[in-house]
């Protein structure tokens, strides 16, 4: 499952419900792999990893601009909250 959780690529608003849904499964499936297991420190991680995204985009020498919202952007952000400190 973690597979598909980081080989799914979010094109579309189907796909990142179908991210969604296996993000959810990999939590309750995997808990000891979530930095952030609680709304409260997961919503902070979310908020802080939206603001370094594109940090992570340039290092990792995507060619993605973080200010353009598109849903394979937002899943990036969700799965970077995962483990975000």
């Amino acid at each position: 499952m973690v597979n598909q959780l980081y080989e799914l690529k979010v094109r579309d608003r189907q796909g990142f419900i179908k991210f969604l849904d296996l993000l959810h499964q990999d939590l309750l499936q995997q808990p000891e792999t979530w930095e952030n297991k609680t709304l409260p420190d997961f919503l902070e991680a979310l908020a802080s990893y939206a603001e370094d995204i594109q940090g992570y985009y340039d290092n990792t020498g995507a060619n993605v601009d973080a200010e353009k919202a598109a849903w394979s952007t937002f899943a990036d952000i969700f799965k970077g909250a995962k483990v975000y400190e």
